[in-house]
């Protein structure tokens, strides 16, 4: 395993972070546990979760995957083994299950999102806590084509980095990052620490893979002249990727079988999207590569990405993903992932 310095931190985090995403929902608390315990065999220490998940979110399952972290942290032990990161929920007028529906980054919200996950991940600290979303109403999970609302009344950066601030310094959390951000959300972070001497966000976490390079267009440059690297979610694109949903392949329990007719998950079943994918698993099987390692090698590669989080249902896939570290992608197979890239532009954004 690889380790990356985080930010201007401390933290070291490990090149293949661990996502948690489908605990609770795809995966029983068992199955947690097993994976928790296969990523620290292989030399994972960064582990990443959210208040809102398992995903799809629903008002039964809020919570569980944090639950079952905690619940292996109990058993286990060995807090310091591990660089652990949620996040608290932005606005969502769909999740009204949560805080009545008071999902702000104000004070009162978050910091009643950090001590609920406290509770949940049964712990004193968290290493690294991250705004979900954004407050105001911008482009992220796919939305292009900003307009902008000179009338919308979002609680203010400064304002939520005041209270971030507050939180570190009580030990309640350690550092802070952002999540689904834009070069100005960043950048307006950046310039407010600064200016009002607090806390400076370490991290960023935005979707980055062979279908969505979108973070190269604005954010790249910032993550490498700011020292605010990546932590790229989404590697596989929801797996298609893999190539397993090639040909209206459906997989039994996979994910887009499961929740593929949402709406937030058909950008991934685009005729766009289609073309360069069939390209990019075509390409690794030429070159005898399994398509999933090819895919994660290319982000493991970036020089602004600390760290790749991969989500896995199985151990078998998350053993895969994590030998994606051993693969170095030789200077004939980048060539051909940059033409393929030219020919299909971020078709899964």
């Amino acid at each position: 395993m690889r380790y990356n310095r985080l930010g201007t931190s401390e933290l070291e985090v490990s090149q293949i972070g661990l996502g948690t995403m489908t605990w609770g929902q795809q995966n029983s608390e068992s199955e947690a546990h097993a994976q928790l315990d296969a990523a620290l065999a292989a030399g994972i220490n960064f582990i990443d979760t959210a208040e809102m998940y398992p995903i799809p979110p629903r008002h039964e399952t809020q919570g569980l995957t944090e639950r079952y972290i905690g619940s292996w942290l109990r058993a286990r032990g060995g807090r310091d083994r591990i660089v652990l990161a949620t996040k608290v929920l932005g606005p969502a007028r769909a999740i009204d299950y949560v805080r009545d529906g008071e999902t702000r980054l104000d004070r009162k919200n978050i910091e009643a999102a950090v001590d609920a996950s406290l509770r949940r991940l049964q712990t004193d600290y968290i290493d690294l806590y991250q705004l979900h979303w954004p407050e105001r109403s911008t482009n992220y999970f796919g939305k292009l084509g900003y307009v902008h609302n000179p009338g919308e009344k979002a609680i203010p950066i400064e304002e939520t980095l005041t209270v971030l601030g507050d939180l570190v310094e009580s030990g309640k959390i350690r550092h802070i990052g952002v999540s689904n951000e834009t070069p100005w959300g960043l950048m307006t972070f950046l310039r407010a620490a600064e200016r009002l001497s607090l806390p400076r966000v370490l991290s960023i976490q935005n979707p980055y893979s062979l279908v969505n390079r979108t973070f190269e267009i604005g954010l790249a440059e910032v993550a490498h002249r700011e020292q605010v690297p990546l932590l790229a979610y989404s590697p596989l694109a929801f797996g298609v990727l893999s190539g397993k949903y090639l040909d209206g392949a459906r997989p039994a329990g996979a994910r887009l079988t499961l929740f593929g007719d949402m709406e937030r998950y058909t950008r991934y079943s685009s005729p766009e999207g289609d073309a360069a994918i069939r390209g990019y698993v075509g390409l690794a099987r030429e070159r005898g590569l399994d398509p999933a390692q090819m895919a994660l090698a290319y982000v493991n590669g970036r020089p602004f990405c600390a760290s790749t989080l991969v989500g896995a249902t199985t151990l078998e896939q998350l053993e895969s993903d994590i030998g994606s570290i051993e693969l170095q992608l030789d200077e004939g197979t980048l060539k051909a992932i940059e033409a393929l890239h030219t020919a299909h532009p971020n078709p899964c954004p």
